[in-house]
């Protein structure tokens, strides 16, 4: 225990492994309450109107709203999972005045500038904030990327606990048995490490399907290799130690010696490559969405709208591809410092 509070101590001082960490905890706990915090909790944040596309960080328009709402019963427990299904008229207006018992204006951006009306008791106007502006359909950019965090940490943290089954199953089947085992998975581990990981992953992508968990499994299945080549290297040191040695000559079963001695003791560089796969699943999956194999429409990814907005880079949007960008970066740096960071503390030599 005071050896836990002297590292705890240690990991304190390193600034960047703190800041990467509270960085990953908060996008951890915005996934989770996307929908919470999201100006448009609608399901995917995909609330569109086209009048007010492609405005710049900081807009702001008077949103003419309908007050009473059509929505489907939902529990609180959807509502935090899939958002709020309901349907409602927006109109984004650009002047109004409101005279007796109705609301006089004019569309935003309308070539028709005729002033329209629509009852009081049935609508309201609203000011609505785009902190991070509106994309090509009119949808606010700041909700898709508060929902779209959910896929990046969702895939990294899945991916990695299939990476993590597979590589230790068949590190410490190969590490501590050698032999014509262990001839038998390096075989397997140096075919699919002589495979470029991208397209290994587009292959079983293609195989599996377009989607969500397809996704999922693909790149879980792609990044064992690495966690297996560590592990079975550190097995094999480790069981030559005598208290291994002293493990076997007692009449322990081997499946106690990797469980209860072995495992604990190489627990330090698997936390620190599953800190690096992290980050690399979280790429990975941002590198399929871009191509279309990842997420697919109408659920939201960063990757995703990179791809539905690279091209506005050129066209004076740039902050369309610019934001969601960042996002990824800011991650997939927080996962590799911490990473290095507990690499550090834990003294672990590759």
């Amino acid at each position: 225990m005071s050896s836990f509070f002297v590292k705890f101590f240690h990991f304190k001082k390193n600034f960047l492994g703190v800041i990467s960490l509270s960085f990953i905890v908060f996008v951890a706990i915005v996934s989770m309450l996307a929908y919470v915090l999201a100006p448009d909790n609608s399901s995917n944040a995909n609330n569109m109107n086209l009048p007010i596309h492609s405005q710049k960080p900081g807009f702001s328009v008077d949103i003419l709203k309908e007050k009473k709402t059509r929505i489907d019963h939902q529990s609180l427990y959807e509502i935090l999972l899939f958002g709020v299904n309901e349907t409602t008229d927006e109109i984004a207006v650009s002047d109004y005045y409101i005279e007796g018992d109705f609301i006089f204006y004019t569309e935003f951006k309308s070539l028709d500038e005729s002033l329209k009306s629509v009852l009081k008791n049935d609508y309201l106007v609203e000011k609505k904030y785009f902190l991070f502006g509106t994309d090509k359909f009119g949808r606010d950019v700041l909700s898709r990327i508060l929902v779209g965090s959910r896929i990046s940490i969702s895939i990294g943290f899945i991916s990695v606990i299939i990476s993590l089954a597979i590589g230790l199953f068949f590190g410490l089947i190969s590490g501590y048995y050698s032999g014509f085992v262990d001839k038998i998975i390096m075989w397997l581990i140096n075919v699919t490490w002589s495979i470029p990981t991208l397209l290994l992953v587009i292959a079983i992508t293609l195989a599996l399907g377009k989607g969500f968990w397809q996704v999922f499994i693909a790149v879980g299945l792609t990044m064992w290799v690495e966690v297996a080549r560590l592990v079975r290297g550190q097995v094999k040191t480790l069981k030559e130690r005598k208290f291994i040695i002293a493990a076997k000559v007692m009449g322990f079963s081997d499946f106690r010696i990797i469980i209860f001695h072995i495992l604990p003791n190489i627990m330090s560089p698997i936390i620190v490559i599953s800190a690096a796969n992290f980050a690399a699943s979280i790429l990975i999956e941002s590198g399929l969405s871009f191509l279309g194999l990842g997420a697919q429409p109408p659920m939201i990814s960063w990757g995703l709208m990179i791809k539905d907005h690279y091209n506005y880079i050129i066209l004076g949007e740039p902050f369309l591809a610019i934001i969601p960008g960042i996002c990824i970066m800011l991650l997939v740096s927080s996962f590799m410092l911490l990473g290095n960071s507990l690499q550090d503390l834990l003294d672990v030599k590759n």
